[in-house]
């Protein structure tokens, strides 16, 4: 089976959640709630084990409050 290397992307994705949850105070529960997505789903995307698409990298900045591209910028 041919595997595919991670993307540095997808640690800067899941970093950023996580900051972002933690300057609200949000659970995962309530990022799932806000995007309209499984919490189990969210949490493999935050440990970097699951790779996101677009639609729901977009429902994921639409739950934030945010534009999408801010999730994949890398922080400081």
């Amino acid at each position: 089976m041919k595997t595919t290397p991670k993307s540095p992307l997808r640690d800067i994705l899941a970093r950023n959640m996580r900051l972002l949850r933690a300057e609200r105070g949000w659970s995962q529960e309530r990022l799932a709630a806000e995007a309209g997505l499984n919490r189990t789903y969210l949490s493999a995307v935050e440990r970097s084990e699951q790779n996101m698409s677009v639609d729901n990298l977009y429902r994921v900045a639409v739950g934030f409050g945010i534009d999408a591209a801010d999730l994949l910028r890398e922080q400081g």
